[in-house]
């Protein structure tokens, strides 16, 4: 019985000292960097607090921005740049330092890696 109460313990703490790893995937206030697809470059994405995200190069060119939500277990991005419309991408929990293979609805896949969260602003 004391095994199984320090074991619970434990597994409270860990869950309170990790809430966006305890309540599933979080989008908002992270920063992942990745080889962008159709670009061929290294690129950083940011979404920020309130759901905007701003892609841009690691060599500073701004790729593309807009808006992100989770829908289910699934992070769906609206670019202001293009008329792609919503394309969304498979998630589970990363934590920082630690990399992930998502997927589209179309099948792509893309090997992303979560990085401390950094605000990005479009560069001028």
């Amino acid at each position: 019985m004391r095994l199984m109460t320090c074991l619970t313990a434990a597994l409270v703490l860990g869950a309170a000292s990790t809430p966006a790893l305890a309540k599933g995937f979080q989008l908002k206030m992270t920063t992942w960097t990745y080889v962008d697809p159709d670009q061929k470059v290294k690129a950083r994405e940011s979404i920020d607090a309130d759901g905007n995200y701003i892609e841009n190069a690691v060599s500073g060119k701004h790729i593309d921005h807009g808006t992100a939500v989770m829908k289910g277990d699934k992070a769906c991005f609206t670019s202001a740049m293009t008329k792609q419309g919503e394309v969304c991408w498979t998630t589970h929990p990363v934590k920082i330092g630690h990399s992930m293979v998502t997927k589209n609805e179309k099948g792509q896949s893309l090997k992303v890696t979560r990085v401390a969260y950094v605000p990005m602003s479009i560069p001028k």
